[in-house]
């Protein structure tokens, strides 16, 4: 079971399940704080819902509308990140190669979520090595493959198209499907570029232009064509800036740029081409992606949705994203954890995804705490009232999850040798966030959510101080030694 015993993982199910009734039992009502107030101080409307956990016991030690389905958001990366690790494993990597076939030379995408355009550039020198060596004529076609995974449009349809965290998908990924858009002003009106940006290297990308149009709004309008065509409201610049725009054919602009860096090499290909089924042929240069535990923690950390969305497809080697949602449901029921919960995509974008705050925390607490989920996690400071981190010897690691009118938290909580807390928190409004659908950032939604955030801190620190001290051992005697 990839590093689990089948004794703690099942003992720790059979405390979950526990839970309930250990909470009836032994749940005590805070003292110290009043979590009720907390909540009407907030003002957040809708519904907020909460679940905590002693991972070491089972016990549940409290609750508020915990079982109230709502919008995870990107606290379903958390579940993405367990399911993805059991089924592919933590050493798993994903090969991008460049295959031989003839005089074609394919750039064979392996679903890597972490391409850049510094790895392309070793791959392409690679490459240039190999056919220098075995001095072969020069390719008469270059061929692009993205067919490992199922090629995808947009993460979620309902998004602005020009959201950098809504881009496509395919088996081939540069640069997580960003183009890194750039613009000043000059004595002849705007200077507008677009580049592949790596963190050493920055070609030209040759498959997207981009115009500034006399318009306030709106903001961005996209065209596909023989290029991906976008216009940007020349009245939004300002003297200069810079943003990432989403990469909608992916093949395309990655073999393009493998193109140009093969060419700074001596080596000149001709225009790349999508084929659809990749033929046989022989492997002359490959690259690596880093482990997929490494990946987890920096999509934790960065909340990446195409990372996401990637590591749930490779996962389930489902057809499209629905499919492979309705895997990952069945296998968190397969851990022992059940309750109203539907997943419709990997990343937490959809917000027809639903889940509930004992969900949350019961993943956590379980296979999270198994797995050791809180090492893969972001430490969230504690901040005062003017928002700057504050001196606390309380030590958060959680996931964030936000979208428009929902602000979720769900995590481990923890005082120098005191006990560990797994907890999920769950606020939205979800007739607001329905009315700001498509919109980066409707009128009211900063305010609500640093209200949210604010809620959440307070919990957290009142669990702490109530529950926080060292645990005393409860483990049920009828679960020593079972098997």
């Amino acid at each position: 079971m990839n590093g689990w015993t089948r004794r703690g993982f099942m003992a720790g199910l059979g405390l979950l399940a526990l839970a309930p009734r250990m909470a009836a039992a032994q749940q005590a009502a805070p003292a110290g704080f009043d979590a009720e107030a907390l909540v009407a101080g907030a003002d957040l409307g809708g519904a907020v819902g909460w679940a905590v956990i002693d991972p070491a016991s089972g016990q549940l030690m409290a609750e508020r509308q915990a079982d109230g389905p709502m919008a995870p958001a990107s606290t379903l990366k958390a579940v993405t990140a367990l399911y993805a690790l059991d089924r592919l494993g933590e050493g798993h990597r994903f090969a991008t190669r460049v295959i031989r076939a003839g005089n074609t030379l394919i750039l064979a995408g392996g679903g890597d979520p972490v391409l850049d355009t510094d790895a392309l550039d070793a791959l392409a020198a690679a490459t240039v090595a190999d056919e220098q060596a075995a001095g072969r004529a020069a390719p008469t076609a270059l061929a692009v493959w993205g067919g490992a995974l199922p090629r995808i449009g947009r993460l979620d349809p309902a998004q602005d198209e020009h959201l950098p965290y809504n881009p496509s998908i395919s088996g081939m990924i540069l640069n997580f499907n960003r183009v890194h858009l750039d613009w000043r002003r000059g004595d002849k009106g705007y200077q507008l570029s677009l580049q592949a940006r790596g963190r050493k290297l920055s070609p030209r990308a040759y498959t997207a232009s981009v115009a500034a149009v006399d318009r306030a709004l709106p903001l961005f309008t996209y065209e596909a064509g023989k290029l991906e065509s976008w216009t940007i409201a020349r009245r939004s610049l300002g003297k200069s800036g810079s943003r990432w725009l989403p990469v909608r054919r992916p093949e395309l602009y990655a073999g393009d740029v493998f193109q140009t860096l093969c060419r700074a090499r001596g080596l000149a290909l001709p225009n790349p081409e999508v084929i659809e089924i990749l033929p046989e042929g022989v492997e002359i240069a490959r690259h690596e992606s880093p482990e997929l535990r490494r990946i987890v923690r920096d999509m934790m950390e960065y909340s990446t949705n195409l990372t996401a969305e990637v590591i749930g497809l490779a996962a389930s080697r489902a057809g499209d994203t629905a499919v492979s949602a309705a895997s990952m449901a069945d296998w968190l029921r397969g851990q022992g954890i059940a309750g109203d919960f539907a997943f419709h995509d990997h990343s937490g974008l959809s917000p027809r995804n639903r889940v509930t705050a004992r969900v949350l925390a019961q993943l956590v607490a379980g296979p999270g705490a198994a797995r050791g989920l809180r090492g893969l996690m972001k430490t969230i400071p504690l901040r005062d009232a003017q928002g700057k981190r504050k001196q606390s010897d309380i030590a958060v690691e959680a996931k964030t999850g936000t979208l428009n009118f929902v602000s979720n938290l769900a995590g481990y909580a923890q005082r120098p040798g005191g006990r560990e807390l797994a907890f999920a928190i769950l606020t939205g409004d979800e007739p607001r966030r329905a009315a700001s659908e498509g919109q980066e950032l409707p009128e009211g939604v900063t305010g609500w959510t640093k209200r949210s955030k604010t809620l959440q801190q307070a919990l957290i620190e009142g669990w702490v101080g109530e529950f926080g001290a060292p645990a005393i051992a409860t483990a049920a005697p009828e679960l020593e030694g079972r098997p």
